[in-house]
């Protein structure tokens, strides 16, 4: 994303783009291929008007009276929320039953993370494999991140 982007976009619209990702995933996945800004204005509880100011600040993606096409749209707003496909280093904290399903969220390769490390406190737990990593002791964790630099802590 270029800086004279990044400028245009407020923080407010920034706010509202995990909204649209999630209503045209659904709507991807309900096999809509097109959806028009009053359309999605009222999914998102906004006017058109501001569903066109929104995506103008990123390069705007649709067409007049045509509207936007919902797989462009997902595409686009998923870069600037994940970025250019590359995963985010990622750590769990926390690798009991609740941890475990969330470490196989964490892992499947469309959320943008990567399960690079997870701890726990119980010592039963460490050595275990954890969706592809090995649990390790909570003592581990600074010199760990030290280490690794990992982006995001699961909690």
């Amino acid at each position: 994303m270029s800086s004279t982007m990044q400028n245009k976009a407020s923080l407010p619209v920034i706010k509202r783009l995990p909204k649209y990702y999630r209503y045209l995933s659904n709507l991807q996945a309900d096999g809509r291929d097109k959806i028009s800004s009053s359309e999605l204005a009222r999914m998102m509880g906004t006017t058109a008007s501001q569903v066109r100011q929104d995506f103008n600040c990123f390069g705007g993606f649709g067409q007049q009276g045509i509207g936007y096409k919902v797989d462009v749209l997902l595409t686009e707003i998923g870069k600037l929320l994940f970025g250019s496909g590359e995963l985010l280093p990622t750590v769990l904290i926390g690798a009991g039953r609740l941890g475990t399903a969330v470490s196989s969220f964490i892992s499947r390769d469309t959320n943008g993370y990567k399960l690079i490390a997870a701890f726990d406190i119980n010592p039963a737990l460490e050595g275990k494999e954890i969706s592809g990593v090995t649990i390790r002791p909570l003592s581990e964790l600074e010199s760990f991140c030290a280490a690794h630099k990992p982006v995001v802590a699961v909690l």
